[in-house]
């Protein structure tokens, strides 16, 4: 399945990569930077292969609380989505650095809901994403937390990827996340869960694995990655689950020595 996920890798031009939360936070909640730097070099490793790559960055919150500790503990949705306005700015401070060793300029794409619902404004994300990818610019994408409520949410970025891919037309899709894939149970409680490398079929899946809760830094869990992983099967776009926590991850996915699981839909 290693050579699967390489031959995947090789033939798609244009790749959305989704780096959840925990891929990005410590075990004490702040930003992981070194992951960062790491990552952008991957990047200009897929880049340089003829590669166009677009980044959908969890993290607001995280590099909010590794800004401003003292609001950690603060629950109240106006303190959570203002730490989201601090921690963008931080998000994106940070991911500059990372790129900017390897000369590569980013751009910055916040979503809600409704922009992938309004025919002007997917057409303009359209156009936005194309202009950035053709001038060499890495789009970072998130939600806009800090504006963001129940009726505009979009609620999770494995979502949110999926939707990118589909409207930029991506030939991958890469979920990053704290597992090596999708197992048959939740591995840290189930010593005995298997992973599993493909899958063709989303609902067939379903009756086979046990669904768990997310964890205290995401907002998905395998639910959302298995909506995202839906949604690309329809319009024929493959998707890969890998561990974002392992060293050189995507150089590893791309030179087939690292495990993961690929979606792709059955002919």
């Amino acid at each position: 399945m290693s050579e699967q996920i390489k031959q995947a890798i090789k033939a798609a031009r244009k790749i959305v990569i989704k780096i959840g939360s925990n891929t990005l936070a410590k075990s004490d909640g702040t930003q992981n930077t070194e992951f960062m730097h790491s990552f952008a070099r991957q990047v200009k490793n897929l880049i340089d292969a003829g590669k166009q790559v677009a980044v959908v960055s969890s993290g607001a919150q995280v590099s909010g609380v590794s800004a401003l500790k003292e609001w950690a503990r603060k629950k109240d949705v106006h303190y959570r989505q203002a730490l989201c306005a601090i921690g963008q700015v931080e998000l994106m401070s940070q991911w500059r650095k990372a790129f900017a060793q390897y000369d590569i300029h980013i751009g910055q794409l916040l979503f809600v809901k409704e922009n992938f619902e309004n025919k002007l404004q997917t057409l303009n994300i359209r156009n936005t994403l194309f202009t950035l990818v053709d001038e060499g610019v890495v789009p970072i994408i998130n939600e806009n937390d800090s504006v963001s409520c129940e009726e505009i949410s979009i609620g999770d970025n494995d979502n949110l990827s999926a939707l990118t891919s589909i409207l930029w037309g991506a030939d991958l899709l890469i979920l990053f996340s704290d597992i090596d894939g999708v197992y048959s149970d939740n591995p840290k409680t189930n010593p005995d869960a298997k992973l599993i490398l493909s899958v063709p079929n989303v609902d067939e899946l379903r009756k086979q694995i046990t669904i768990g809760d997310t964890n205290s830094f995401g907002t998905g869990g395998i639910e959302t990655k298995l909506q995202a992983a839906q949604k690309c099967f329809d319009y024929n776009i493959p998707v890969i689950l890998a561990n974002g926590g392992k060293e050189n991850i995507l150089d590893k996915l791309s030179d087939g020595s690292a495990d993961a699981t690929l979606f792709l839909a059955e002919e």
